[in-house]
């Protein structure tokens, strides 16, 4: 136990540490700021421009900044769609492997495009190696850039005083991608490759078995490049279907670390990044010890869960929960990856989380039934946990009948409005799916196990696809044409309605003046706000999801 405390404490020290200096970086780059990646990278950033006909000067209106997200995302879902249906006649299949079906590669297109990422199929039986660098890792870099896109605009609704523009959705796209995402990516692919992670277009191989001399195939392709990005970017889609479990996509204790500490990477330098860009790190800050000490109280309890209340078998060796991990990580690292992917709306996994404990398991549920605000994902965790601050702020006004302000701008019913669709409708779509699953006949069909954990897999689900997060709990069949349909309509509506709506909330706050802050004004950078921003979040959490959680997990933890 002291090993994997110390362990996640230098998990956290390392992520802090690394996330300071990131966090100034991206800053530098969003605001056109020389940085040492400049001068090599301004001729490709112009030519760039050049070739979308835009202006690296121009500035957008919050209308067309979100009509650009979203035609954007449209011709890239488009496209995915159809490579998907027709890779069986393209290059790069070294596996011979058809095109699948028409509902399946409509769910994996929502997936990637919505930053999602669920997996209703295995990579290495199911994808070839060109829809899996050409499809899947493009729509890594590019969703997980839109997100971060979409966050700046809203920084500059609170930064800019009495404009119409909020940026340009292009140019913030185009710097996201070749200063920030594109060098990580490289530098990370290239450690991973030294660690034994797969990256080839050679085809598959057999090798003998020690046991009867039986051959097996050894599925391999272009991993360390996707695996570097699907990390860094939040998205989490593994390239073979065991994903971070699997010992070619992550086959050493160091790989592990190096993975698990890229997922919170970038969310975490973001909030550094914020309170940059609005001129007071405080504002950022507090934000940052909100979401590290929700992450922090997660992995002592999912820690401490698959510890110590795993089932007690007589005659066992252990008392911890080893059911679904992988002896090279134990219990430790899969729970902090557990967490972390979960706070995150990233999905990888290194161990089953259908295996985890109900207590465990529900505490994974809920972080991302929270909304994907504990760091979250790239860009969209910061700007989902920014509308819980004006929600914050909103109620506190109300309790001492004040006009309610966040850095010096007013909060209006329009602005909550956009706060409202920004938090309530993962919760909903959520809901609405999880009903609809258990209600079909053939529900029952579809799961591994029955009762309340097999309630559990279908909320697992569709909490996982209704807020973008896609981690599967196992255990249920997702290929079917209901699920493939219904999950992919929810994954696109819980990413592009929030989406716009922060567009539209940034648009909104550019437009207003800067007002001078008060005795009365309520302080959104102290140890105060932080806590009331944390009692708002659970009880928002609690008051959707906890009779729904009833019937699941804690059912489950009952009747074990």
């Amino acid at each position: 136990m002291k090993m994997i405390i110390l362990q996640d404490i230098l998990y956290i020290v390392l992520l802090i540490g690394l996330s300071i200096p990131l966090g100034i970086y991206i800053y530098k780059v969003m605001t056109g700021q020389n940085v040492f990646l400049t001068r090599m990278l301004v001729p490709v950033e112009n030519g760039i421009y050049k070739l979308m006909g835009v202006k690296s000067d121009e500035e957008m209106g919050a209308k067309r900044y979100a009509l650009s997200a979203l035609i954007f995302s449209g011709i890239g879902f488009i496209f995915l769609w159809f490579v998907q249906m027709l890779q069986g006649l393209l290059p790069f299949n070294a596996a011979g492997i058809k095109g699948t079906s028409w509902h399946l590669a409509f769910n994996t297109a929502a997936s990637f495009v919505s930053n999602t990422n669920w997996q209703a199929y295995s990579g290495e039986t199911g994808l070839t190696y060109l829809t899996q660098f050409l499809g899947l890792t493009v729509q890594n870099f590019v969703s997980a850039a839109t997100g971060i896109a979409v966050l700046f605009a809203l920084t500059r609704g609170f930064v800019v005083r009495e404009k119409k523009t909020i940026g340009s959705f292009w140019v913030d796209l185009t710097r996201t991608t070749l200063y920030v995402l594109l060098p990580l990516s490289i530098i990370l692919a290239i450690v991973l490759v030294s660690q034994g992670v797969v990256q080839t277009f050679g085809p598959y191989k057999d090798a003998a078995m020690l046991e009867n001399g039986a051959a097996q195939t050894i599925p391999l392709g272009p991993a360390a490049s996707q695996i570097a990005i699907k990390q860094l970017g939040t998205n989490g889609g593994g390239f073979f279907g065991a994903n971070s479990a699997f010992p070619l996509e992550n086959p050493t204790a160091f790989s592990n670390l190096l993975q698990v500490l890229s997922i919170l990477l970038i969310p975490a330098s973001l909030c550094v990044t914020f309170g940059k860009a609005v001129k007071d790190s405080s504002q950022g800050r507090v934000i940052y010890i909100a979401m590290m000490l929700l992450f922090a109280v997660s992995l002592i309890a999912v820690t401490a869960s698959e510890q110590f209340t795993a089932p007690d078998f007589t005659g066992a060796a252990a008392s911890a929960s080893m059911e679904g991990k992988e002896v090279i990580h134990g219990t430790g690292a899969s729970s902090l990856w557990a967490v972390a992917t979960t706070a995150a709306s990233n999905g990888s996994v290194n161990a089953m989380h259908d295996s985890f404990t109900p207590l465990g398991g529900m505490v994974l549920m809920f972080l991302m039934q929270l909304g994907e605000i504990v760091f979250g994902g790239v860009g969209s965790g910061l700007y989902g946990m920014l509308a819980f601050v004006l929600l914050t702020v909103f109620i506190a006004g109300l309790m001492v009948g004040r006009t309610p302000e966040y850095l010096g701008k007013k909060v209006e019913p329009y602005d909550m409005k956009m706060v409202c669709l920004l938090v309530l409708v993962p919760p909903l779509v959520t809901l609405i799916g999880t009903a609809a699953a258990v209600s079909m006949p053939a529900a029952s069909s579809w799961l591994t196990n029955s009762g309340a954990h097999g309630f559990s897999e279908i909320l697992y689900a569709f909490s996982s696809m209704g807020n973008n997060n896609g981690s599967a709990f196992a255990g249920f069949n997702a290929n079917t044409v209901f699920t493939n349909v219904t999950g992919g309509i929810i994954m696109l509506l819980a990413r592009f309605i929030p989406m716009t709506a922060a567009i539209y909330l940034a648009g909104n706050m550019a437009g207003k003046k800067t007002v001078a802050g008060g005795e009365g004004t309520l302080s959104t950078s102290d140890t105060m706000f932080a806590g009331l921003l944390i009692g708002v979040i659970f009880i928002i959490g609690a008051l959707s999801f906890l009779p729904a959680l009833a019937l699941g997990p804690i059912a489950d933890y009952f009747t074990m």
